[in-house]
C-alpha cells in the first residue's frame, strides 16, 4: 500500500511504518550520542508509546540500559487502515531494543482499567520481579470507570470567556479563537481523567503486589507555560487537574515514604504532540515559541527533553528541583529573554507577517513526523506493508 497523509483539523488519519521506525532510530541515535548514565534498571512507562512517553523509554534504555515494560492503547492496522502511530513505533522500539540485548514488552490496552493493572503487576513479577522507576505519561481524552462511568476531559477556562489569537492549522492562517467557561462537572471530569487518581492507583497497585522496589521513583508529566495560555491551560480545566497531578506526587510521596519511594512532576517544555494541538491558541504560542528558541539555540523536541532528564536531572548527587519540589524541563522555555521575545511577537503578528514571526514549517514537521511523514530519506511513492 502507497500511504500518504490525511490530515483532518489536528489529527493524522494516517501513520507511515517505516517512517515511525525512522522516528525511533532517531531519537535512540541522540540518546546514543548523549552516552550513559547512572539510572534505574527496571522501568514502566504507562503511556509509552508516542510523544514524551516514548522518549522516556528509548532515554531508559540506550541512556540508562534499562528493561522497559510499556503501556499503550493503540489500534493495530486493518485491511484498510494502517495502524495507529503509537502501534508502529512500539513495534519498532521493541524490534530494535531486543535486537541491541534490552528487555522490551508492552501491554495493549486501557491503562485506567483494573484489568491491565493486573496484567501488568503479572508481567513484573514473571520477568522483572520489581520495577525501580514508574512513568506516568498518560494523554487520554476519557476515562472508563470499574463500574462503567466514562468521563471526558475538556479544554475550557473557569473564568468567563477568553478570546485571543488562534491558528487555523487547516488554513494556516491567524484567527480569534474563544473558549467558554466549564462547568463544574466539566471540571470534575477533566480532573478524573488527567488529574492524579489513576496514577496514584497503580502506585498504590504495584506496591501492594510488592512490584515496586523501596526507594522507587516515579514521575508524572505536565506543564504550566507563560501567564499567556493561563487562562485556558494554567487556570483553566486543564490546569486544575493538573494541580491534582503535583498534589497526588505529595501525597504518593507521604504514603509511601516507608518504602522511600518518591514521587515528582516533570514541567516539561512546550511541544507539538497529538494532544497539545487539540488546544485553541496554544499552537501559535509553540510556532512563535519555537522560532524564538531555535535562534537561540535552546529548541529542543521531546527526546532532547528525556534526554537532559535522564543526564542532568535526575543525577546521582540528587535530583534537581525548584522550590516546590518539581523537575523543571520548561527552564529554557521560560527564560525571560525568551518570553520577552514570545509577547513581541504575539502583539505584532498577523497574517502578513506570520511566517516571518512564528515557524510555521518547524510546527509541521513535528506534526507530521509523529505520524511518520516527511522524512527526507524515505520514498514514500513506494508501497509498504501496513
Amino acid at each position: 500500500m502507497i500511504i500518504e497523509p490525511k490530515v483532518r483539523g489536528f489529527i493524522c488519519m494516517t501513520a507511515h511504518p517505516v517512517g515511525c521506525r525512522e522516528n525511533v532510530l532517531r531519537q535512540i541515535s541522540y540518546i546514543k550520542q548523549q552516552g550513559k548514565t547512572k539510572g534505574s534498571k527496571k522501568v514502566l512507562v504507562i503511556g509509552g508509546s508516542t510523544g514524551y512517553g516514548l522518549a522516556s523509554r528509548i532515554a531508559a534504555t540506550y541512556g540508562c540500559d534499562a528493561a522497559t515494560i510499556g503501556i499503550m492503547y493503540e489500534k493495530p492496522a486493518s485491511d484498510r487502515r494502517t495502524a495507529t502511530p503509537g502501534w508502529y513505533n512500539t513495534v519498532a522500539f521493541e524490534d530494535i531494543a531486543n535486537k541491541d540485548g534490552y528487555y522490551a514488552k508492552s501491554i495493549n490496552g486501557d491503562a485506567f482499567s483494573k484489568e491491565i493493572k493486573e496484567q501488568t503487576i503479572e508481567l513484573i513479577k514473571q520477568d522483572l520481579g520489581q520495577v525501580d522507576m514508574v512513568i506516568y505519561s498518560l494523554a487520554a481524552p476519557r476515562r472508563t470507570m470499574d463500574d462503567g462511568t466514562i468521563y471526558n476531559s475538556t479544554l475550557k477556562t473557569v473564568d468567563g470567556n477568553f478570546t485571543n489569537k488562534s491558528l487555523d492549522l487547516n488554513k494556516n492562517v491567524i484567527t480569534e479563537a474563544t473558549i467558554g467557561p466549564a462547568s463544574e462537572e466539566e471540571v470534575e471530569a477533566t480532573v478524573k481523567v488527567m488529574g492524579g487518581e489513576d496514577w496514584k492507583n497503580w502506585i498504590t497497585a504495584l506496591s501492594d503486589a510488592n512490584v515496586l522496589a523501596d526507594n522507587a521513583l516515579t514521575i508524572a508529566y505536565s506543564y504550566i507555560g507563560p501567564e499567556l495560555t493561563y487562562p485556558v491551560y494554567y487556570n483553566g480545566t486543564i490546569g486544575i487537574a493538573k494541580k491534582h497531578l503535583y498534589d497526588t506526587s505529595v501525597n504518593i510521596t507521604k504514603e509511601l515514604a516507608d518504602k522511600g519511594v518518591k514521587a515528582y512532576i516533570s514541567v516539561n517544555k512546550a511541544l507539538v504532540t497529538q494532544a497539545s494541538s487539540a488546544i485553541p491558541i496554544v499552537p501559535l504560542y509553540f510556532a512563535i515559541l519555537y522560532k524564538i528558541m531555535k535562534v537561540k539555540g535552546n529548541h529542543e523536541g521531546c527526546i532532547e527533553q528525556l534526554g537532559r532528564l535522564f543526564h542532568d536531572k535526575l543525577s546521582p548527587t540528587g535530583i534537581v528541583v525548584d522550590e516546590e519540589n518539581r523537575i523543571r524541563l520548561d527552564d529554557y522555555e521560560m527564560q525571560e529573554d525568551i518570553q520577552e521575545k514570545v509577547m513581541i511577537s504575539w502583539n505584532k503578528i498577523n497574517n502578513d507577517n506570520l511566517n516571518e514571526l512564528a515557524d510555521l514549517t518547524g510546527y509541521w514537521e513535528d506534526f507530521y513526523h509523529m505520524f511518520g511523514f516527511r522524512y527526507d530519506n524515505i520514498d514514500y511513492t513506494q508501497d509498504v506493508e501496513i
